[in-house]
């Protein structure tokens, strides 16, 4: 933890007309601005910063991300909700897509299912590997193991991502 205050907005408890307003750091908070992994530099997008989710490995066509869940992001029965752990598959597999050659420059999910197996506590590092199923010119498919370090599956996924290739594609490369 660097120890400054996050400057991300809380959901408020109050009956107050305002529904956000800032709160006390999260416990998870990683506010660093880059991260060093496999000898490159990765931005961490504000998401991530604040989910508190860290770039683990990248290989061709993976990428292995992981997330230490807060108490804030439990569900009522404690456990960690659900659409935080789909925000932690969804960025696995996007991720994996920007591994591909040619480049992807961005990958935007528009397609996501999950299937929880079983729940997750709050304070237990989930980590989430996603892997390219298929990259086409305009479109590709991934899917994501989300699994405790110990090894118990979370959940399963998988996504349909609008990609945006780098420039220099050409139009009859690798077609959808």
């Amino acid at each position: 933890m660097c120890g400054r205050p996050c400057s991300s907005a809380r959901p408020t408890s109050s009956t107050s007309t305002t529904a956000w307003s800032p709160g006390p750091p999260r416990p998870a908070c990683r506010c660093r601005r880059a991260r060093v992994v496999n000898s490159q530099v990765e931005v961490v997008s504000p998401a991530w910063r604040w989910l508190g989710i860290s770039l683990v490995e990248l290989g061709e066509g993976s990428a292995t991300v992981e997330m230490t869940p807060a108490e804030d992001m439990a569900n009522h029965a404690g456990f960690v909700h659900g659409g935080m752990i789909s925000a932690l598959a969804d960025s696995a597999m996007g991720r994996s897509l920007r591994t591909l050659k040619p480049g992807v420059a961005r990958a935007m999910s528009f397609d996501l299912k999950l299937s929880f197996i079983s729940p997750a506590r709050v304070g237990e590092t989930l980590r989430a590997t996603g892997r390219v199923v298929h990259a086409g010119r305009r479109t590709a498919v991934g899917e994501c193991r989300v699994e405790t370090l110990e090894g118990r599956l979370v959940a399963t996924a998988s996504g349909t991502f609008a990609i945006t290739r780098e420039k220099g594609i050409t139009e009859g490369s690798n077609a959808d």
